[in-house]
């Protein structure tokens, strides 16, 4: 089995690490004080092309694979974890339009993505169904040729900021089959937000968007009506690898701190890391991370093989935030008192990568995921 990157992927993760370490990492901790996320960062983030990544070449993106959105992710949150939701959502939701919208309004809406002109959320989650999400309440009336919205949606990544939503509404029955899908301008005077104050992820303005009867037309419509939520968990099943990789890139500069700490930080006559109680735990964390890492690049690679990869998504998702959260932990550890203070970004870290054990599916749902395919429906929660 090969499992190196090619010459071009590899070529790309150098200079994205030289990108993030120069333009993103400087302002990571910054950003979090002051809770904004600077407003040159999309336009930034689009030089490299990080927000055309899994936009076709024909509106103005790179067309990469899954695997190369994943090395991305990693390399970008190696330096700033939460820059590299603009990168998320976008290729997220790039990848639910190609899959879902037409040509003319792929034409529309794909290109303002791939150039950083349009930050764009994914417009799902609502105060009473987080996990549910299939029995989301958000009402579509319908209204002449078009729909009229009306309800709250909570915990949207960036919804401060973003200008555009890909919005999942009630259309129908219950379940499933009646939630449609809406590609929205969310600069609809017609719409509120209200800031969420986090313990992490401070610069991407989480926040809950309130819906006052706000007009939608077929021409926003996504796909077939009733067909919004099999869209939304057919590109989570792909987005989960790439959050897996998010997790692994900020733990991974956790540990590279740590271990560049254990060697030059002297006591007892010596390197800390000449202490089996220093070393060890570390040579641990590494080792678990290199599997969560593995995990996620594996379900990135049968996606672009074609092959199934919900398991190997679903087991990343809940094991990749696990691990990540432990490596950084551990690595604050290492630094003792010198971690804990707010100079360090150890503790951002930690705080930061938390949240992923919750965004885009808690580890329970995935889990659930994983056993109704290892043990079948019939015989699984």
């Amino acid at each position: 089995m090969h499992y190196a990157f090619d010459a071009d992927q590899e070529t790309f993760r150098r200079e994205l690490a030289t990108f993030a370490q120069k333009v993103l990492a400087p302002h990571y901790q910054p950003d979090d004080r002051a809770g904004r996320m600077r407003p040159e960062l999309p336009r930034e983030m689009a030089s490299m092309g990080l927000t055309g990544l899994r936009v076709p070449e024909r509106f103005g993106g790179q067309e990469a694979d899954a695997v190369t959105t994943g090395l991305a992710a990693e390399e970008v949150s190696r330096a700033d974890i939460n820059a590299c939701y603009i990168l998320l959502v976008a290729a997220l939701n790039a990848d639910i339009l190609v899959g879902n919208a037409s040509e003319e309004q792929l034409a529309r809406w794909l290109p303002p993505i791939a150039d950083g002109s349009a930050l764009s959320a994914l417009v799902l989650t609502e105060p009473e169904h987080g996990s549910d999400a299939a029995n989301l309440s958000l009402r579509a009336q319908p209204d002449g040729a078009g729909w009229r919205l009306t309800g709250e949606k909570t915990s949207i990544s960036m919804g401060m900021l973003a200008d555009t939503g890909i919005v999942f509404a009630r259309t129908g029955g219950s379940g499933a089959r009646g939630v449609s899908a809406f590609y929205v301008d969310l600069h609809d005077d017609r719409i509120s937000r209200t800031a969420l104050d986090d313990h992490g992820g401070r610069a991407i303005g989480r926040a809950s968007l309130h819906f006052d009867s706000v007009p939608v037309g077929r021409d926003e419509l996504i796909g077939q009506e009733g067909a919004g939520f099999v869209s939304v968990m057919q590109g989570f099943d792909y987005s989960r690898a790439v959050i897996g990789l998010m997790c692994v890139g900020i733990a991974e500069a956790a540990l590279d701190d740590a271990l560049d700490y254990a060697r030059t930080r002297e006591a007892f006559g010596g390197p800390i890391g000449r202490n089996q109680g220093v070393a060890f735990p570390l040579v641990e964390q590494a080792t678990r991370l290199a599997g969560a890492r593995h995990i996620c690049y594996e379900a990135l690679w049968r996606k672009d093989q074609g092959l199934d990869h919900t398991v190997a998504a679903n087991m990343a998702k809940w094991f990749a935030p696990k691990t990540a959260g432990e490596v950084v932990h551990q690595a604050l550890l290492t630094f003792g008192h010198a971690g804990w203070g707010s100079d360090s970004p150890q503790g951002q870290r930690l705080r930061d990568v938390m949240a992923f054990e919750i965004a885009d599916g808690t580890a329970q749902v995935a889990k659930l995921v994983v056993a109704r395919h290892l043990l079948g429906r019939k015989f699984a929660p």
